[in-house]
């Protein structure tokens, strides 16, 4: 059993998991090996999905963390946050938007949305664990 004290740690893993496979599907698709950036995808997709069902277990139980940083670095770290927290919630309609255009064989479309996405879904989970190294590494006594 996973104690709820080691949920963040567990939450920065799945977003660096994402972030990777974000960046090898990435990769697959350029050199043309479509089953392998689909898989890659959708374990991003899974990845993704099993953190945002971590976070909402641990904030439900925990609530706010306060950021401990003082000066400079906590403008760092707000400026970080604010970006992270309004595209987590812009990605999760884009991301749905484009896996169903693939699924449905839709690639024209799917290609035209995934430019979009795949960026702004990785800079999500990049940011996501930078937010927590700094929230709970870098503040921490």
């Amino acid at each position: 059993m996973i104690a709820l004290s080691d949920l963040p740690g567990v939450n920065a893993a799945l977003n660096t998991a994402s972030a990777l496979l974000l960046a090898t599907g990435y990769l697959f698709i350029r050199k043309g090996r479509v089953a392998l950036h689909r898989l890659c995808m959708l374990s991003a997709l899974l990845t993704s999905t099993l953190f945002l069902a971590s976070y909402l277990v641990y904030h439900y139980n925990v609530g706010s963390v306060p950021f401990r940083g003082q000066g400079w670095i906590r403008v760092v770290y707000f400026t970080i946050l604010i970006s992270h927290t309004i595209l987590a919630i812009a990605i999760l309609p884009l991301v749905l938007i484009t896996v169903t255009r693939a699924l449905k064989g839709n690639f024209e479309r799917h290609k035209r949305i995934a430019r979009w996405t795949l960026p702004l879904w990785f800079y999500v989970s990049v940011t996501g664990v930078i937010v927590y190294w700094m929230l709970y590494k870098l503040s921490v006594g």
